[in-house]
């Protein structure tokens, strides 16, 4: 089982030594890296809707619009994942184990892309179910073309990016405009829409993380801020961990810091386990300790601390079997 990986992204813009970094640092679950430094297409929503099926994009000077056909913007995002796989391919041909890839969510996704003559998808029902459709398709060839390249993989992780997947329940996604907010989502919605991906791991770093919805939604694992988190979320935490959902918990801060020992960067877990009284095996069962975000805004020998950082402190969770 693994117990520790990272978020995503990465700062930079060498892909391949973002992967070594990753394959050596956190061998347990290994990760594609992002580099969003590289510009247009390599951001999170970029990347993601370069593998929208038949619903291209392009950039506007408000963000990522869905357009008639493929133009340059929606070419740069696919040459930029293909570079990654190519460089995936180098560097883990030998790797033999599990692999986590991240995307956007389909709320995320559908509170920062806009309609080709109107608001944000996230304003229309149809449209937000026909983008998540075509997000699931995506991603299951997405999934397929990293097995073909990696034939060692023996599963294949695949992380949700939700952090507006809060303020689209609470209805405080602005309009395109900003000068309005968009209707609240109703949460069985929700737990529909995420039904059409492979048992993800939707990961939130923004506060009031809807966990409850995301158990019911069947999800394999939450992935979480412990920074944020609070007492309130505890008991949907228990009931989550009850139904063997695992937890991603972040527990470094994603840009540069002092970092400290490892049995205290293991705190924050040991302590919320404690107080769900849980039994210490299950600790290491059902946890997984990552940096709190993403790691683009760090330096790059930050990232590869922090990635080390989690994989000494899960060492320490280990220990309390």
């Amino acid at each position: 089982m693994f117990s520790s990986t990272g978020i995503g992204s990465h700062p930079g813009e060498d892909h391949l030594e973002a992967l070594r970094v990753v394959f050596g640092e956190v061998p347990g679950l290994p990760y594609l890296p992002e580099l969003p430094a590289r510009g247009v297409g390599a951001d999170m929503i970029g990347r993601t809707a370069g593998l929208l099926v038949e619903l291209p994009v392009e950039v506007q000077p408000s963000g990522w619009r869905l357009t008639g056909r493929p133009g340059r913007d929606h070419r740069r995002a696919l040459d930029h994942l293909s570079r990654d796989l190519d460089g995936l391919e180098e560097i883990g041909h030998a790797y033999q184990g599990p692999l986590k890839l991240q995307v956007a969510g389909p709320w995320t996704l559908a509170a920062s892309i806009e309609l080709p003559h109107g608001d944000k998808v996230l304003s229309d029902p149809g449209a937000v179910r026909d983008m998540t459709a075509s997000l699931a398709q995506g991603v299951a060839d997405h999934v397929a073309a990293v097995r073909r390249r990696l034939p060692g993989v023996t599963e294949v992780v695949l992380q949700l990016d939700e952090p507006s997947l809060p303020a689209a329940l609470r209805g405080t996604v602005p309009t395109a405009s900003g000068f309005g907010r968009l209707r609240a989502i109703e949460e069985h919605v929700v737990v529909e829409s995420l039904k059409g991906f492979d048992r993800p791991v939707v990961h939130c770093c923004a506060p009031n993380v809807p966990i409850r919805a995301l158990r019911v939604a069947g999800v394999r694992g939450i992935s979480m801020d412990t920074f944020v988190m609070s007492r309130r979320d505890e008991d949907a935490i228990g009931e989550a961990v009850e139904a063997g959902v695992l937890f991603f918990l972040g527990v470094v801060p994603g840009v540069d810091t002092v970092l400290p020992k490892p049995a205290k960067v293991a705190e924050p877990a040991l302590r919320l386990w404690d107080r769900l009284a849980f039994d210490p095996v299950r600790l290491a069962e059902q946890v997984v300790l990552t940096p709190s975000c993403g790691l683009a805004g760090a330096t790059p020998g930050y990232a590869r601390q922090a990635l080390i950082a989690v994989r000494k402190a899960a060492e320490v969770l280990a220990d309390r079997d």
